[in-house]
Order: C-alpha cells, then structure tokens, then sequence
C-alpha cells in the first residue's frame, strides 16, 4: 500500500480492523507538533475496540492545540451546541511533544493526569490519523484509532 491508496481507504469509510489501520498508520507521513496547532473535529472508526462510542456519548467535538503546552485533549459539545473541554474525562489538560512511536519520531499529544499518548500522522493538509496509546489502553493487543479534521 501507498500513502495515496491509504488515503483513499481512509476517506471512503470509518469501518476498518485494527491490522487495517496498523497497515494505513504505517503508509503515512510523519507530522511536527507545530504544524497541527489549531481545532480540530474528531470522529472514530468502528474497528471493534473497548473504547469505541465512549467519545460520542460524551458528545466529543474533538481536540484544541492552542500551544505546544496548552491542549483541550477532550472538547465536547454541549446540549445548546456550545464547545466546552471536558477536563473531568481528559483528567486535565495535555501538550505536544515529538515522540517515536513504531520507529518513527513523529506528533504526539501527552496526557497531564492519565498514562496516555495520541500519536498523530498525515492524511492529507487537514486531516490526521490518530492512534491512542498508553496504559490499559490496548484492547486485546489492538490500538484504539481515531480521525481529526481541521475545524
């Protein structure tokens, strides 16, 4: 597979396995923390994963990188379509750092009060690919994915 064949593959639907979306991550340019400053919309994809609808009963809109140091991991949508960060699920706020992660350096939002990274990689110049990683985060060796779009 090619990065254009990954893209394709991402924007023709959300329903993927795990080895799918390992195969696609694998594809996909690397990204600077810099370059991902901004809103941005999240959706998830149905792979089968623990943590799959967890983020949309919570009504996630997405993720908010105002600065490397200051992140809104979790931003949500409240009943009168107001944007707020839900703090209480995130457990705090986040920032961005250069990570590896499979061997390659590339985005990656931390966690202030929980053990978890969301890895980040190129779609295309307003989209990302997202993979969750961490403590308990693995869901029968599998990775929970996720897709962020400039807002």
């Amino acid at each position: 597979m090619d990065v254009d064949e990954a893209r394709s593959r991402l924007d023709a639907g959300t329903k993927f396995t795990g080895d799918e979306l390992d195969e696609i991550w694998a594809v996909l340019p690397v990204v600077r923390p810099e370059e991902i400053l901004g809103s941005w919309r999240g959706s998830e994809f149905e792979t089968g994963h623990r943590f799959e609808g967890t983020l949309a009963k919570i009504g996630w809109h997405g993720k908010r990188f105002t600065s490397l140091t200051e992140v809104a991991p979790i931003v949500c949508r409240r009943a009168d379509g107001r944007l707020y960060d839900n703090v209480e699920m995130a457990k705090g706020g986040a920032s961005l750092w250069t990570v590896e992660f499979r061997g390659e350096t590339t985005a990656t939002m931390v966690y202030d009060g929980q053990p978890v990274f969301d890895h980040f990689k190129r779609v295309g110049p307003d989209s990302l690919l997202g993979v969750m990683n961490g403590k308990g985060v693995r869901d029968q060796g599998r990775y929970y994915y996720f897709r962020l779009d400039r807002d």
